[in-house]
């Protein structure tokens, strides 16, 4: 497992903590129906305090993401990952679509030389040579 905490922007720590766990479940590091590292094991490896690492679980046990199994520690939940895909497909607009609209219209592009660049893009990052 890898967190990368940033203490110099403004997120706060407990939900770069949630975030980074949640991108772990969606890629696979902790499939549905696994444990978790613990809270004390992530602020120990963090050198942050328990209760930081505790408030970013405690958001995805909100969301439904994790569960808490009584004296075993913290699990991924089943359908966690379609959940997160989920959500992250109804952000996924307005993170960057909208943005790149914005952009694309300061600079007089076209729709067509837009899509033309998305086409590129994506031949791009998905050609396997």
């Amino acid at each position: 497992m890898v967190l990368n905490i940033n203490p110099n922007i403004e997120k706060p720590i407990f939900i770069q903590i949630a975030e980074q766990l949640k991108d772990s479940i969606f890629t696979g590091i902790f499939p549905e129906e696994t444990k978790i590292p613990s809270t004390n094991e992530i602020s120990a490896l963090l050198n942050i305090n328990p209760h930081t690492v505790l408030k970013g679980m405690n958001l995805l046990v909100d969301e439904e993401i994790i569960y808490k199994k009584r004296g075993l520690g913290m699990f991924v939940k089943e359908g966690a990952v379609e959940k997160i895909r989920r959500k992250r497909q109804s952000q996924f607009y307005d993170q960057y679509i909208a943005a790149l609209i914005k952009e694309a219209a300061k600079l007089q592009m076209t729709k067509e030389e837009i899509i033309s660049l998305i086409e590129r893009g994506y031949e791009h990052e998905c050609d396997p040579n």
